[in-house]
């Protein structure tokens, strides 16, 4: 064989299995573990909390809290 009909032949059988794959993931139904619909639904929260709208990292910033312990601590506690 030569190369080129190697890489013809590489090339019918990963085409002959996407084409498999293809086929499974049509046929077979996909469905999220509870706790990734959990995760799911709290993202949809914090979305609507946001007004369906993504942070940007300013906005993160903003409402971040860079103190770190000092934040919490008992500095605070007063």
């Amino acid at each position: 064989m030569t190369g080129l009909e190697i890489l013809i032949a590489f090339i019918v059988i990963a085409l002959i299995g996407w084409g498999i794959c293809e086929l499974k993931y049509k046929s077979l139904p996909f469905h999220h573990s509870s706790e990734e619909q959990a995760g799911w639904d709290e993202f949809k929260e914090h979305a609507e909390m946001n007004d369906g709208k993504e942070m940007n990292i300013r906005d993160i910033v903003r409402t971040n809290s860079t103190k770190g312990y000092d934040a919490v601590g008992p500095k605070n506690a007063e």
